[in-house]
Order: C-alpha cells, then sequence, then structure tokens
C-alpha cells in the first residue's frame, strides 16, 4: 500500500534556484527509507514539504491517497510526526512526562487516558525511570529518544526523523538506530523515513533514496547503491565502515555477507 506519492514535485525558496527539482517517487506501508545528500541536496526540504512545513511551488503530495494542501494539511498531518535534529530545540514540558504528554494534550486526549499513554510510550523507547526528570540531567541520545516517545505517542503511521542523530555522540546515535529496529519490530506497518547525513544510518535501512541538487540521483537498496562507486563518489558519500570491512575480509578469502560489526566479528572469528 502507498503511503506518499510525489508527482513532479518541484520547490525554490527564492523562485530562481530550485532546491527540489520535478521529484517523483512512491513510499510504501511499513518501509524504512533513509533519504542521503550533501548539503544542500534538498533532504530537508522535502522532510517540510511532506508534513506541509513548506508549499511547494509546483507538482504534488499524496499521503495516504489524499492530497496535501491547506485544506488537508490538518487531517494529513494526523498520520505523521516529525522528529527534527536538536533535542534540545524539542523540550517543551518540564520534565520527560510533561515533554510526551504535549501532543497529546494538544490531541485532547482525556487525561485519564494520557497517562498510561505517556507511560507506555516512555517504556518503548527505554525512558519510564525517567519520567520525573528534567531535560537538562538527560543526555543527548535519552533527550531524542523522549522526542521519538512523544512523536510515538499520538500512533502516527509515518514517522520521519529529520537528521535526528545528527547533533548525537557515537552512544547517542547507537541508541536512535537500535531503537528504530525495535519499533520497526514491534510495528511493522509503521514507515520510517530517515533524512540523514550519515551513511552507517542509511546502510541499516532497507531503501536509500540520494538525492543530487534537489533531483533523485539513486533510488534502491543500500547495497546496490554501494555496488556503484561513480554514484556515491559523484555525490560525496563515504562507504559504510561494515562494508569497507567485507571488502578487506574478502581480499584475505573470507567472503563474508554480515550486516553489522558482531557479524563481521563471527566471520573473522569462524575463519580462523
Amino acid at each position: 500500500m502507498t503511503v506518499i506519492e510525489l508527482k513532479n514535485l518541484s520547490f525554490s525558496y527564492d523562485k530562481e534556484q530550485s532546491a527540489l527539482d520535478d521529484v517523483s517517487l512512491t513510499i510504501e506501508k511499513g518501509e524504512y527509507v533513509s533519504i542521503v545528500g550533501h548539503n544542500g541536496s534538498g533532504k530537508s526540504t522535502l522532510a517540510k514539504l511532506l508534513v506541509g512545513l513548506l508549499v511547494p511551488s509546483g507538482g504534488d503530495i499524496f499521503i495516504n491517497g489524499v492530497a496535501l494542501n491547506n485544506k488537508s494539511a490538518s487531517q494529513v498531518r494526523k498520520d505523521m510526526a516529525l522528529v527534527f535534529q536538536n533535542p534540545d530545540n524539542q523540550f517543551i514540558g518540564a520534565t520527560v512526562e510533561d515533554d510526551i504528554a504535549f501532543g497529546l494534550e494538544n490531541h485532547q486526549i482525556p487525561h485519564s487516558e494520557m497517562r498510561d499513554i505517556v507511560v507506555d510510550f516512555a517504556g518503548k523507547v527505554g525512558m519510564n525511570d525517567y519520567l520525573t526528570s528534567e531535560p537538562s540531567h538527560l543526555s543527548g541520545g535519552q533527550k531524542q529518544r523522549v522526542a521519538i516517545a512523544g512523536a510515538l505517542a499520538l500512533s502516527p503511521k509515518i514517522l520521519i526523523l529529520d537528521e535526528a542523530t545528527s547533533m548525537l555522540d557515537p552512544r547517542g546515535k547507537r541508541e536512535i538506530t537500535e531503537l528504530i529496529e525495535k519499533l520497526r519490530s514491534a510495528n511493522p506497518d509503521l514507515t520510517i523515513i530517515s533524512i540523514t547525513h550519515d551513511i552507517e544510518e542509511a546502510y541499516l535501512s532497507n531503501r536509500v533514496i540520494a538525492l543530487n541538487k534537489g533531483k533523485v540521483a539513486f533510488d534502491g537498496k543500500p547495497e546496490d547503491m554501494f555496488a556503484h562507486k561513480d554514484v556515491f563518489e559523484e555525490l560525496h558519500l563515504s562507504t559504510p565502515f561494515v562494508l569497507q570491512m567485507q571488502n578487506k575480509l574478502k581480499d584475505i578469502g573470507i567472503d563474508s555477507k554480515a550486516e553489522d560489526i558482531d557479524s563481521l566479528a563471527e566471520a573473522i572469528w569462524q575463519s580462523k
């Protein structure tokens, strides 16, 4: 089932240079899609267009079959949630509990139901022990987990992460990527779109859309993109560490299809 369809989508900030230029694509229910590209490629612009924060200069956006426009925006947004890159800018409540509850209050969820929902989603992201904590006491990864919990509490069908790990340290990035995998396992119908410049993160998704100068330069499986050096070199993208290790191991006679560090280590151990 198609949940997002873009038809000849274009956008310009200054009416002279296009940030997005005639982009057409579809995203299916339950996909985990990474959108990559260098700075200025149009990926964050696309995220803002999808949730109606920007109005297209041309073309159409359909969310679950409904055309996104001024009249439909509020209804369409109920199916979507957006998590921004800076976790400090996303905290509104004085505590973790208040922050997760904020969106529920805006949706006029009865207070008698709200507490159970907050506890449930705090648990899903591993933050139940921090419900009364102040934001300043949390790490970057913890803050981002709270932001994701607040988004998920609204029961969106589409979760958009706009550079959600770009300001986190390696531990925080690992926490969020592990959380994404956990969310996908728990809810296979949840569509996740990750706008990212982190190629290691993109390699974990099941589809990569690469933008270059506002156009789609590649759309397919991560391993297919990195099989074409000309594509990712033109986009100034680096090869994921796991893929680099696979190639190094192949050079010494170990042919491993491992997709993570633990599996690579096991392949090396078994080769002894």
